[in-house]
């Protein structure tokens, strides 16, 4: 979709940020998808069925589905979903379109747009429709991106490396958990050491970086979005100190928690 023009999309009333009650599931439709959906999972756990094709569903899993196709989903009770989906159409062929399904790791921007997507709409803004086309094509940029990213060459065998990404996506779910390298190569029944060398080279970075990496994206989003002061979001990551979390947040965002606030 790198070739359309903003006034090329045409927008559509179903969009929303949801949170899923304890019984919700998607059930089949009678007739395939009439259009575009962009599909993003802020929270939750659950299975996504895509024609025919099983996904596991958490945190940053993002769909484009496509006019024609066949979806069903469910989650998980204990931890329902909390999503967004936008519907919309397009006024001309299209090249490049994004995939239909990839797990996002840097999830700020993204999620910034969602948001200010669907409130241009619920605050009635002036010129909201003209905005919001802009923003829809900043999204499928964004997609277009993580697509042409080249996969890291994988060195080791594809048991080991499916252990290191659960852990790791473990970490990511859980940001606020006071993690031990000990205790997260027990789970993957690695010795510390030889975890520790597996994880920096799968992963890109150590396991302590990538922890705490994790900690200041959520605290970011928290900051941002959900109205919790600087001492509330430090103590719910687990920093009992906020002098340290302030000074820790600044090293990898560059700015004060109270300036991203």
């Amino acid at each position: 979709m790198l070739n359309l023009s903003p006034s090329s999309f045409i927008l559509k009333p179903a969009f929303a940020k949801i949170f899923c009650e304890p019984e919700w599931r998607w059930p089949k439709r009678e007739k395939p998808m009439p259009n575009y959906d962009l599909f993003y999972v802020w929270s939750g756990e659950g299975e996504l069925m895509l024609n025919g094709e099983a996904y596991p569903i958490s945190q940053g899993s993002c769909f484009l589905f496509y006019p024609g196709d066949e979806t069903t989903a469910t989650h998980n009770p204990q931890k329902p979903l909390v999503l967004t989906y936008i519907h919309f159409d397009i006024a001309e062929p299209a090249q490049m379109i994004p995939v239909r399904y990839r797990k996002l790791d840097e999830r700020i921007d993204f999620e910034y747009m969602l948001v200010r997507y669907v409130r241009l709409f619920l605050e009635q803004a002036f010129a909201a429709e003209e905005e919001a086309k802009l923003i829809l094509k900043q999204l499928m940029i964004h997609l277009l991106r993580e697509d042409q990213r080249q996969p890291v060459e994988r060195k080791v065998s594809n048991q080991l490396s499916e252990v290191v990404q659960e852990i790791a996506n473990y970490i990511r779910q859980h940001p606020s958990l006071a993690h031990r390298v000990e205790d997260l190569a027990s789970r993957a029944g690695l010795s510390p050491r030889y975890f520790s060398i597996k994880f920096k080279e799968l992963i890109g970075v150590s396991v302590q970086s990538y922890i705490i990496k994790m900690r200041i994206e959520r605290a970011e989003h928290l900051l941002v979005y959900t109205g919790m002061n600087v001492t509330e979001v430090a103590d719910a990551l687990g920093y009992r100190d906020i002098f340290f979390f302030s000074r820790q947040f600044k090293q990898y965002t560059g700015k004060s928690p109270s300036e991203i606030r």
